[in-house]
């Protein structure tokens, strides 16, 4: 059947019938939606949107993360053809998933941005869908939470990173993706407690209450013991999961602005995130995906595949709990 449907679907970003199951089209051609989802602006009937956000003009060192969902969704369409292995779920055959397309901003009005991304996602919510964000440089996660604050309360995050991005920044106006999360522990978006970081590398002043799994230790602790002590630390509260691509060593994902040694490795966190199946999560991005600095290919199809995990986890938390 697949290989018959191979010969007769394309673009079924655009002529898919039904917003379900699973798409055969030749990877290399056609309309590259996320995992070849229907791209539609209409929330009716969908219960996770897949969203781009290819902003940049936040970081601190190289710019690029502007193309990041562009470059995801071309790596996605090596995915769409089989259900994700070691689940035993058909997440695309039994949630209904789309790609709602990218946030328009005005970039030569960045102080407008922050307020635009947060309705972009209100207005998600509001459907009563779920997100999945493809960024774009991490500020966006904080304009993000805010969306997802006002519908759930103080957020559990899990913030997989090299950096803590908690630099003390009290300037609400100053956009920078080195402060986002600290601007949204201080906020109150984020439950600094019924959080944690994993794979920090970097120095921080102060982690403001925040749980924080360094990289060495999850390198010494093992897979296991990581995902028993995130799920203890979030239990059953809604979770948000941000995961900067920069947490995966640069070995394994060098096209991002602020590569550092030491990271996880690319099994690591397949395995954890798989593992932490049965939390709450009610939404989540993959950010810092910068294309220009990997010739390869290879920092957006881990950034593909970690929106996969995400989708698949968004999944089992709707009808498996």
């Amino acid at each position: 059947m697949a290989m018959e449907d191979a010969k007769n679907e394309v673009d079924t970003a655009f002529t898919r019938k039904g917003l379900r199951g699973y798409a055969f089209e030749n990877a290399f051609g056609g309309a590259t939606s996320f995992l070849r989802r229907s791209y539609t602006k209409d929330l009716t009937g969908v219960d996770l949107a897949v969203t781009g956000v290819p902003f940049d003009q936040a970081v601190t060192h190289r710019t690029g993360t502007r193309f990041g969902p562009r470059a995801i969704r071309e790596a996605s369409t090596l995915q769409p053809y089989d259900p994700p292995q070691g689940w035993g779920t058909d997440p695309l055959d039994e949630i209904s998933v789309i790609d709602y397309g990218d946030l328009a901003f005005d970039y030569a009005k960045t102080a407008d941005f922050p307020d635009r991304l947060t309705d972009h996602i209100r207005t998600i919510l509001a459907a009563g869908a779920g997100t999945v964000t493809l960024g774009g440089d991490h500020f966006i996660t904080w304009p993000i939470l805010k969306a997802y604050a006002e519908k759930f309360g103080p957020m559990s995050v899990i913030h997989f990173d090299a950096h803590s991005d908690l630099w003390q920044d009290d300037d609400l106006t100053r956009i920078d993706h080195g402060t986002m999360m600290y601007k949204a522990v201080k906020t109150g978006v984020v439950d600094p407690t019924r959080s944690v970081q994993i794979g920090i590398r970097t120095f921080c002043e102060d982690y403001l209450g925040m749980n924080v799994l360094e990289a060495r230790t999850c390198h010494e602790i093992g897979v296991a013991a990581i995902v028993e002590k995130v799920k203890a630390i979030v239990g059953d509260n809604p979770v948000y999961l941000t995961f900067d691509i920069d947490a995966l060593d640069p070995a394994y994902a060098p096209g991002t602005g602020t590569p550092v040694w030491g990271g996880l490795h690319s099994w690591q966190a397949a395995a954890i995130l798989r593992d932490l199946a049965g939390i709450n999560i009610v939404g989540g991005d993959v950010v810092e995906v910068s294309p220009p600095y990997d010739t390869t290919g290879a920092t957006a199809i881990a950034g593909a595949h970690v929106a996969y995990e995400l989708i698949c986890l968004y999944h089992w938390a709707k009808t498996r709990r």
